[in-house]
């Protein structure tokens, strides 16, 4: 009798195995944004032009679920000491009471309570802390491909900094104001898993290891 097994199962079989690995790939996974290969910038009127800088230190985690975005959820904290917009004088005032008061208020989150799908794009709604006020705001993101070991995500929104209660301003001598109310906010991350972050923090224990048996 012969074991060869006919088209039909074969490719019954074939079908199976690729259902289940569509339903792995879908699976929810966490990531951790990789501050080295990513980005948090913003952009706010300076007269008629407009200025760009960023923040330099950060951190935050992305659940994403493809299978089920609203499952999906995001997570982030700046120092907002680390702002940078090349120009030390400026981000010294960028520093003080007049702006975000970083003695005072040394970190912004953020905390999202909702994401949705419309089409290729993700809507993240959720809460920014920001000089000690917290306010829902809504970005529109976007995921720009997976591995098993990185994710990358873009998302982009705007802000009235007002409401966060940072208000200084000057006026010019032509009437109007020096800087604009509106900051636009873009963020692009590059992000590890959480087997790539295991795997990164067991290399720093072993370099770490390697050091103190060196320095013995």
């Amino acid at each position: 009798m012969s074991h060869r097994k006919s088209p039909f199962v074969v490719g019954l079989a074939a079908a199976a195995l690729l259902g289940l690995t569509s339903m792995a790939q879908a699976a929810p996974a966490t990531w951790t944004i990789d501050p080295n290969h990513s980005n948090v910038s913003f952009t706010i009127r300076h007269f008629f032009s407009k200025v760009t800088g960023s923040f330099q230190k950060y951190s935050g985690k992305i659940v994403y679920d493809p299978a089920n975005v609203a499952a999906s959820s995001a997570t982030a904290e700046i120092d907002a000491a680390s702002i940078y917009t090349a120009n030390e004088k400026r981000d010294g005032h960028l520093r003080s009471p007049d702006f975000f008061d970083v003695e005072k208020f040394p970190k912004l989150t953020f905390q999202s309570t909702k994401v949705t799908s419309q089409g290729d794009k993700l809507i993240i709604e959720g809460n920014l802390t920001m000089h000690g006020i917290t306010k829902p705001v809504t970005l529109e993101g976007a995921v720009l491909g997976a591995n098993a070991d990185r994710a990358g995500f873009e998302a982009s929104g705007k802000v009235d900094r007002k409401e966060f209660g940072i208000i200084w301003n000057r006026t010019v001598d032509q009437g109007g104001a020096m800087l604009g109310d509106d900051v636009t906010i873009s963020i692009a991350v590059e992000a590890n898993s959480e087997a790539a972050e295991a795997k990164r923090a067991e290399m720093m224990k072993k370099a770490a290891a390697g050091k103190s048996e060196a320095a013995k």
